[in-house]
């Protein structure tokens, strides 16, 4: 038996390993454009950058080695051009341009797949280039050492685009990428893309999503080349790579009559036959029914390339019969410090295909979060609304994401329901995952959905809510919610749910969010439970949220960012570690690190939390810190921050205009003040400036419990016979009722833990709040400053104008 095969590498040459493997005695042909037949394809972009240092690491086996070993004829820089099917033979042509026939008994196609250049002016300048070989590699590597390349645009964000943005930035070449879609790598939603959108802003690469290139020129000036977009913005480039897409290799076999498929792949059977049953085909070059969809699709990964190639070798032979099932297509890249992974159908595309589906999404950590180096990782997963089937799942992260996906990829193949990731036994020990994995947590939280224990919340909803039509409610910690939170959202800590969730109207939908959803998970159970019946929890959370509608348009600093120039870098820096905390941690992290130093002195804090660096800059800009600089490091997030006009206490005060809050509390009832004190420990709680003026009955507030005995005039008397002794006779403004409304008012505080309001007089002190007496009240009212607590000022018309020039808000209680 004599086997033809055209095309090598990971379909081709595996195909032949096998045969021979099979049958010792078969005569074996095989036919390779180029002049390597064995190579690592996907490792083309690392060479680029230097990762792989030796070039010959990454071939597998040479033409000689290979024939040595598996005794057959290869023939390298021999193109097939033609198919004669009725002759049994194909046409070949050699280095020098001869051509001859060479006959076949069975023929194997795997001419894989080419590059998509479309006919753009200037599309074939000197310094514009495609990846798909050995051949293209060599030639990118010589041009980037021949050329002074400083700036390089990638056209295409895909796999491949990507992989060779990192290497060229690796090479400290400041890189762009422009890509027509609205998001970088097209398997994936636009969800989890968004993390990588904004991992590689964050690492100084300009994004230009939603953008088609026009035309390709010769620069004036400067860089070699400028290409124009649609959008009507011109980049300048040394080097551009056009990563565009691949299609099938099919001409020969159309040309050759054979039988071509709708996704424009050559059609083949279960058992990998084209439509001539002496002619197979496998690799980039074929399509194939999805497993999932039932339609044909072309899949242009090397794993399920290696099994066509096992298969249709015993299929070829006839010792071996096996049908092919399909592939899902399982797919893994690293982006910088990410990794990106996904497999089977996402929820564009079980949409596309008209599947009804629901997604989970989840951001548990890559393994215990006390243990060192634990990194948050997204995962989400597509299922089946009823019967949990799962469809796909994406998963984005520093580590851990290979081990997740592929363990998914198996139960889709299996045709798996989201009960089977519940089933999922994962290894655990605290460096490697968590005892709830996040495999088994994705499918708890779909189970959760699909039995109705909670009502999904997708981020596209929340970005359309009308805060006039829904109630969005943020139920994390008050440190977060004050750095940062969605615009017209009230905020109930999931702490104070059960005590305040009469606060929340019952009329109308209740869109809850918390940092990642656990927490939203909680309060929508306290609400359900306590009547509410129209209750959503953001899926992913605000953390995700956050990130997907962030804008990354604008050009970002290279290398992430710099310190600032007038940075002194001999300022005294502490390091703090605030890795595997979720928000608000690493910012309370900040906080407190930050009152521990001197003004002038710096910290450095190191976060896992992809969000931080970003928390980090609203911080600062609220307290009046100074942001020196941003980085990543191997998927750490290192801010460093100098702090800067402080108070002695520690709590800082914004040195910005109009940033300070300013109370007149002039009244002395009890529902009056308990709202100055809320107010004003709120807004201090971000580190501003708040001032509380007491006038006339407000000064009722601040009367200590016990004093000196004070001699006063005849209308001092009068006023004190009138007025309460303390802050803890201070009645209600309605429903008072001689007092008892006071204390039922107290009493109801207490049993729903709520601060009394000596206590939140005494956290507006130590949050550095700053508490002035009317000189003018106190003298008209007969009070005497040994009736007032200690903290206390006395000031008068001008201290107040005075902190009120320095406000944004001034309120008359």
């Amino acid at each position: 038996m004599k086997y033809v095969i055209v095309g090598g590498v990971a379909g081709g040459a595996t195909a032949a390993a096998r045969l021979r493997r099979l049958d010792e005695h078969a005569e074996i042909v095989l036919f390779e454009k180029g002049k390597y037949i064995s190579y690592a394809n996907c490792g083309l972009p690392y060479h680029i950058g230097g990762v792989i240092e030796e070039r010959d690491m990454l071939f597998l086996q040479t033409p000689q080695s290979f024939s040595d070993m598996f005794h057959m004829d290869i023939r390298v820089e021999s193109e097939v051009l033609r198919i004669d099917r009725a002759g049994k033979q194909v046409e070949v042509r050699r280095a020098d341009g001869t051509t001859y026939m060479e006959s076949y008994d069975k023929l194997l196609l795997s001419p894989g797949a080419v590059p998509v250049v479309p006919p753009l002016p200037g599309i074939d300048s000197p310094g514009v280039f495609t990846l798909r070989n050995v051949e293209d590699m060599d030639a990118i590597k010589h041009y980037l050492d021949s050329h002074k390349v400083k700036r390089a645009v990638v056209v295409g964000g895909g796999f491949i685009g990507l992989e060779m943005a990192e290497n060229l930035h690796a090479r400290h070449i400041e890189v762009s990428v422009v890509e027509m879609a609205p998001q970088v790598m097209a398997p994936i939603d636009f969800s989890l893309a968004s993390v990588v959108h904004a991992h590689m802003h964050q690492k100084g690469v300009g994004l230009y999503l939603g953008k088609a290139v026009a035309a390709i020129r010769q620069a004036a000036e400067g860089s070699a080349l400028s290409l124009s977009l649609d959008s009507g913005e011109t980049l300048d480039a040394d080097l551009i790579l056009l990563s565009i897409g691949v299609r099938p290799n099919s001409k020969l076999a159309e040309d050759a009559g054979l039988e071509i498929g709708e996704a424009r792949g050559i059609k083949v059977d279960d058992y990998l036959q084209t439509s001539d049953p002496d002619i197979f085909a496998v690799g980039d070059a074929i399509e194939f029914r999805h497993p999932i969809t039932g339609k044909s699709w072309t899949n242009y990964l090397a794993g399920p390339a290696n099994r066509q190639a096992r298969i249709v070798a015993g299929n070829m032979s006839g010792l071996q019969k096996q049908t092919y099932e399909g592939a899902i297509g399982t797919a893994i890249a690293k982006v910088f410090d990410l990794t990106v992974a996904s497999t089977g159908l996402a929820a564009k595309a079980a949409k596309r295909e008209g599947l009804p589906y629901l997604t989970a999404t989840v951001q548990p950590n890559s393994h215990a979060g006390y243990y060192p180096n634990a990194f948050p990782l997204t995962l989400k997963i597509v299922f089946h609304p009823e019967t949990g089937r799962l469809y796909g799942a994406q998963c984005v992260g520093v580590s851990g994401v290979d081990k997740r996906i592929d363990s998914i990829a198996q139960i889709i193949k299996h045709e798996g329901t989201i009960y089977d990731l519940m089933k999922t036994e994962q290894a655990y020990a605290p460096p490697f995952s968590s005892a709830k994995d996040p495999v088994a947590l994705a499918g708890y939280v779909a189970e959760n959905i699909i039995s109705g224990k909670m009502k999904p919340l997708y981020w596209r909803e929340m970005q359309a809510a009308d805060p006039k039509k829904v109630t969005i409610v943020d139920v994390r910690p008050r440190e977060a919610y004050d750095v940062e939170h969605i615009s017209g959202s009230m905020h109930i800590p999931l702490e104070e749910m059960r005590f305040r969730h009469r606060e929340i109207p019952k009329d109308k939908p209740v869109y809850i969010y918390c940092t990642v959803g656990f927490r939203g998970y909680l309060s929508s159970n306290i609400l359900l439970q306590n009547g509410f019946t129209d209750v959503y929890n953001l899926i992913g959370g605000y953390r995700l949220y956050s990130t997907i509608v962030a804008d990354y348009s604008s050009k970002p600093e290279n290398n992430f960012s710099k310190p600032k120039a007038s940075a002194d870098t001999s300022a005294t820096v502490m390091q703090v570690n605030a890795c595997g905390l979720a928000c608000p941690g690493p910012i309370l992290k900040l906080k407190q690190s930050i009152d521990k130093i001197n003004v002038g002195e710096r910290l450095a804090i190191e976060s896992t939390d992809p969000g931080f660096s970003r928390d980090a800059q609203a911080w600062c800009d609220t307290t009046g810190h100074t942001l020196i600089a941003k980085e990543t490091k191997g998927g750490k997030f290192v801010v460093t921050v100098e702090k800067t006009a402080c108070k002695a206490e520690g709590t800082c005060v914004s040195t910005s205009p109009a940033k300070g809050k300013t109370f007149i509390l002039f009244s002395d009832s009890l529902d009056k003040a308990l709202a100055t004190f809320v107010l004003a420990n709120g807004a201090a709680a971000t580190g501003q400036k708040v001032t509380i003026f007491f006038t006339f009955w407000g000064l009722n507030a601040i009367k200590r419990r016990s004093r000196s005995k004070v001699t006063k005039d005849f209308w001092g008397r009068m006023f004190g016979y009138m007025m309460p002794k303390d802050s803890k006779g201070l009645g209600l403004s309605k429903m008072n009722m001689g007092g008892l409304g006071a204390k039922m008012m107290r009493f109801v505080m207490k049993k729903r833990h709520v601060d009394s309001l000596e206590s939140m007089r005494a956290q507006a002190l130590e949050n550095g709040v700053e508490f002035i007496a009317c000189q003018m009240s106190m003298d008209v009212m007969g009070v005497d400053r040994k009736e007032l607590i200690e903290e206390v000022s006395i000031g008068g018309v001008a201290t107040y104008m005075n902190r009120a020039d320095d406000a944004n808000i001034n309120l008359f209680i």
